[in-house]
This record gives structure tokens, C-alpha cells and sequence, in this order.
């Protein structure tokens, strides 16, 4: 790892043109639709009247998988996405001229043999008028890093999960195809869809993206928690646990707590914890 190169990464401003067909596209990634007579999912998915999905921020003005790049000296084969955050300002547009500036927080050395975890985010603004409409930060388990001298900082602490029963639990079923659906939101990773990369890195088959697994705790979050309402969706925080394989039913078990929700997400069929410490934060 190259700690003065990375401190110090250029991103370039990525431009992107934001269509009602990527808005449409997004949700669909997410299995919204369903029930095509929900009309409730439908706004998501159908053009008269279409809203965007609020997780869809995650997607807009992403800067590719740029740790893969040879000057960071990163060992990207040992990139894992641990954490995910994301503030939105005002409701997503479904379609606009979107800009995305990206930046790195800060950079933890673990130690030696321990890894590295480099704390990037992004503003994404609507071109047009220069309003700031959402800021993405995630965080990168760099596993094959660590050990350059840098300081081990302490990123944000994990939301808490309450002690009791949830208030809601919501089970989602996902399509087998599902990756392949979702990758058409620009994440082209051939980890995604590729059954022979997968088996290289311990796979036995290609896994659903983590971000898509985060876009469904979007979904559930709408269904149970805020009835499909879009523009209360404020905030959403996860920390990536485990991999999802499409075809899984992915449940979650969401706690309500003075005007946000606490959730976890898990695979029943594996007994496996997917997504955990979640907090969505309601306008």
C-alpha cells in the first residue's frame, strides 16, 4: 500500500446523465415490482409518476473500482466493502445531470499482518442547479495491507441493536438472475456474474453485490417502516457481515427507535448474518 499516494488520490469529477430508464433499472436491481399490481412498488418502476429508489445515491457519480489501479500499491484481490453510509439532503431526482467528487477521509493501519481500512466518500451534486443532493462514504478492508506506519484511527461507531423482539420482520426473495440485473447499475465486477471468477476467489457461484443486498434493506425499510414514502428516507448505515448468493430470501428484523429504525439482515436458510448494525434515519 502507498499511504502518500492514496492520502493524496486525484479522483476525477465523474458527469453522469441520470435517465428515468437508470431510475427504473435501479429498482428493478432491487426486485422492486414484484407484485405488479402493487402500486405502491409500481411508482418505483413505472414512468407515470416514477420516484427514486433513495439507496439509488449509492450508484451516482461512483468512481469505478479505482483501488485496483497499480499505483496504490493496494492488494485489490483482498478488497472487502466493510461499511456503508449515506446522508441524502433532499429527495432523489429520476433523472438529472449528476456530479460526483470523492475523497479519502483517512486511511487505519491495523498493523502487520492485519490489514488496512481506507475511509472514502462522495458528494453528489445536481449539476444543474449546484445542489448537494446526498453524501456516500464507505469503508474498504483492505486484508492483504497493513503494517506501513500509518495511525490505527477508530472509524465511526456501529449503530446498536436493541436488546428485544423487532418491531417488524420482512422477508425478500431474490431472483437467481439477480446479479445480473443489478450489475446493469454499473458495477461490472465479473465476481457478479462470472461462475469461474467466482470459484478463483472461494466462491462456488457468482455472489449478489453488497450494495444490492444494502438497496434491499432500502426496500424493506420503505415497506415496513415508512409505507413506500421515499422522501422520509433520510439516511441508511450498514455494515457488510456475509455474502448473499441470488436466488436467497434475505430477512430482516427491524427495530423502530424514536424517528429511525435499527436492522439486521440475515439468510435463514444458512443462518447467516448478511448485513448488521443497521440504522435508517427518517426525515
Amino acid at each position: 500500500m502507498d499511504f502518500e499516494a492514496l492520502s493524496d488520490w486525484d479522483f476525477e469529477e465523474i458527469q453522469q446523465t441520470l435517465t428515468q430508464r437508470d431510475t427504473i433499472l435501479y429498482a428493478l436491481g432491487l426486485g422492486f415490482g414484484e407484485d405488479p399490481t402493487d402500486k405502491k412498488e409500481l411508482a418505483f418502476v413505472y414512468e407515470d409518476g416514477l420516484k427514486a429508489v433513495p439507496s439509488m445515491a449509492v450508484t451516482l457519480g461512483y468512481p469505478g473500482f479505482w483501488l485496483r489501479n497499480p499505483k496504490t500499491g493496494v492488494n485489490w484481490q483482498k478488497v472487502l466493502h466493510g461499511e456503508q453510509w449515506l446522508d441524502i439532503y433532499k429527495p432523489l431526482p429520476v433523472n438529472a445531470n449528476i456530479i460526483g467528487r470523492s475523497k479519502i477521509d483517512f486511511i487505519s493501519d491495523k498493523g502487520e499482518g492485519k490489514g488496512a481500512v481506507i475511509y472514502q466518500s462522495r458528494e453528489i451534486i445536481d449539476a444543474d442547479s449546484g445542489e448537494k443532493l446526498a453524501r456516500v462514504a464507505m469503508s474498504a478492508f483492505c486484508r492483504g495491507d497493513g503494517g506501513f506506519g500509518g495511525e490505527n484511527k477508530a472509524g465511526p461507531a456501529p449503530a446498536v441493536l436493541p436488546d428485544r423482539a423487532p418491531d417488524h420482520v420482512c422477508d425478500i426473495e431474490t431472483l437467481p438472475r439477480q446479479a445480473l440485473i443489478y450489475r446493469l447499475s454499473g458495477d461490472y465486477n465479473p465476481l457478479h456474474a462470472d461462475p469461474d471468477v467466482a470459484r478463483s476467489v472461494g466462491f462456488d457461484r457468482p455472489i449478489l453485490h453488497g450494495l444490492a443486498t444494502y438497496g434491499l434493506a432500502a426496500r424493506a425499510i420503505l415497506k415496513t417502516s415508512l409505507d413506500y414514502d421515499a422522501a422520509r428516507l433520510v439516511g441508511l448505515d450498514v455494515r457488510f457481515s456475509a455474502p448473499v448468493y441470488p436466488g436467497e430470501t434475505v430477512r430482516f428484523e427491524i427495530w423502530e427507535e424514536g424517528g429511525e429504525a435499527r436492522f439486521r439482515a440475515s439468510v435463514p436458510d444458512r443462518d447467516v448474518v448478511v448485513l448488521n448494525n443497521g440504522a435508517a434515519r427518517f426525515a
